[in-house]
C-alpha cells in the first residue's frame, strides 16, 4: 500500500498572517492564488524583495503595530488605531508618546509581570505536589 501526502495549502489571508505581513499590500498573484507549506517555508527562507520590503516599511497588520509599540491589539483599538500602520507611522507614535500610548504600555508591563508572577506560583506549587 502507498501513501499519497497531499499538499498541504493554505488561503493567502492565513499565509499573510504566518508571514506577518498585511495582505492588501501583497502582490495581487499573492492574494489570489493558495500558498503551500512548501511556498510558506520558501518564503520566510528566501523572502523575496516584495516580502522584505512590507517587512521593513509596511504598511504593517495589527499584531504587527502592536508588538512594536509595546502593547496588546485590544490597546490600538483602545487607542483609536483601527488601520494598518507603517513603519514611518510606528516612529511617530513612539516619537510623540501620546498619552494613551504610555497608559498602554503601563497596562501591558502589568500584564507581564502578573503572568510571571503566575508561572512562578504554579511551578512552586508543582514543586509541592511533587514533593509531597
Amino acid at each position: 500500500m502507498t501513501s499519497h501526502q497531499n499538499t498541504q495549502t493554505m488561503k493567502p489571508a492565513t499565509a499573510a498572517k504566518k508571514l506577518g505581513v498585511y495582505l492588501e499590500a501583497t502582490p495581487a498573484d499573492f492574494q489570489e492564488g493558495v500558498v503551500s507549506r512548501a511556498e510558506l517555508n520558501e518564503l520566510q527562507a528566501n523572502p523575496p524583495a516584495w516580502l522584505q520590503e512590507l517587512r521593513k516599511n509596511g504598511p504593517h497588520p495589527r499584531p504587527v503595530v502592536a508588538q512594536r509599540l509595546g502593547i496588546s491589539i485590544a490597546g490600538l483599538a483602545r487607542g483609536g488605531i483601527t488601520d494598518p500602520l507603517t513603519t514611518e507611522q510606528i516612529e511617530e507614535l513612539r516619537q510623540e508618546l501620546p498619552e494613551w500610548l504610555q497608559k498602554e504600555r503601563a497596562t501591558q508591563a502589568e500584564v507581564r509581570k502578573e503572568t510571571v508572577r503566575i508561572k512562578e506560583r504554579d511551578a512552586e506549587r508543582a514543586r509541592r505536589d511533587q514533593n509531597a
